[in-house]
């Protein structure tokens, strides 16, 4: 089974890049005049303040189990998820495809462009810094996963969000590079205009894929398809079970609920059969951590 990924150290990877990227890009694009600067500005302001609300999240998800939420909070993380999903798509893809237009309309020749260029050029630097870290804890929890398979399969949404963050603020500040490499080769400032353009639809794209992912989470999700691969097998292996009619599984943020549904391997007295359920339940909570809670239904048909 894959490991699990620390989002934490993830998400401080993230907010460092993101912050001091900010700062440089609020410089250049009030000296240069640059739309696709100043989209790709607000993009790491807006990354820098979805980074505290998957802060905010994660912390709300470890508030303790109580008569409303007897389950705990842990989905508390897939929420504040979904809002950085829509602050990407809004704050960010929306805001730069209304500057693009906007530029499109009323072109503006750049201003000391080659400051943009610097900028950018330590943007792409430091942000292929903060995509590494993201892929080095991605890389742990995907296994031998594809990229694209982990991100669909991933149970942790705060680490998709980072993951689609980095990857549109590497690909946006590639785009706003070549924008003003064109601009400045070409003397034409539509190519700005193009740029940004392009870095609205990107963050956009982005957003709703993330989005997608994370819904399915707020709405209710089984665990990784491997884990609960693994946990069935757990089961099927144990001298107490003679075979499992139903394997349940949901997660809930960092902790798992499971509900299994099986027939005994022999008559018990009654102690017996409790006794069998809950060697079963100590032994898997030990073998998969993350399992908080556990709810065992003996029978002989499904």
């Amino acid at each position: 089974m894959s490991g699990k990924a620390d989002s934490l150290k993830t998400i401080f990877y993230a907010l460092g890049a993101n912050f001091s990227i900010f700062l440089a890009k609020s410089i250049a694009a009030v000296i240069t005049g640059s739309g696709a600067m100043t989209a790709e500005a607000v993009h790491s302001l807006a990354d820098c303040g979805n980074q505290g609300l998957l802060l905010i999240g994660m912390k709300s998800a470890k508030t303790p189990p109580s008569t409303d939420h007897p389950l705990g909070h842990g989905k508390a993380v897939y929420f504040w998820s979904f809002l950085v999903a829509l602050m990407l798509f809004s704050v960010g893809g929306a805001f730069s495809i209304y500057e693009g237009v906007h530029k499109l309309a009323h072109p503006e020749p750049l201003r000391r462009a080659w400051i943009a260029v610097a900028v950018l050029t330590f943007g792409v630097v430091a942000e292929a810094g903060s995509m590494w870290g993201c892929l080095h804890e991605v890389n742990k929890a995907r296994g031998k996963r594809s990229l694209w398979r982990w991100f669909r399969e991933s149970r942790q949404s705060e680490l998709i969000v980072i993951f689609g963050e980095d990857l549109a603020a590497l690909l946006g500040l590639v785009f706003a590079l070549v924008a003003v490499l064109l601009t400045i080769v070409t003397g034409e400032p539509i190519f700005d205009a193009i740029g940004t353009l392009a870095i609205g639809v990107l963050l956009v794209v982005i957003a709703v894929f993330i989005a997608i992912e994370v819904k399915a989470l707020l709405i209710g999700q089984s665990v990784d398809p491997e884990q609960k691969a693994e946990i069935l097998r757990f089961l099927d292996a144990r001298p107490e079970i003679a075979r499992v009619f139903n394997l349940i599984t949901l997660q809930l943020g960092t902790d798992v609920m499971v509900a299994v549904k099986a027939e005994m391997s022999r008559d018990l007295s009654t102690k017996g059969i409790v006794d069998a359920i809950n060697a079963v339940e100590k032994d898997m909570k030990a073998r998969f951590p993350d399992i908080r809670w556990s709810f065992f239904e003996p029978d002989v048909m499904d």
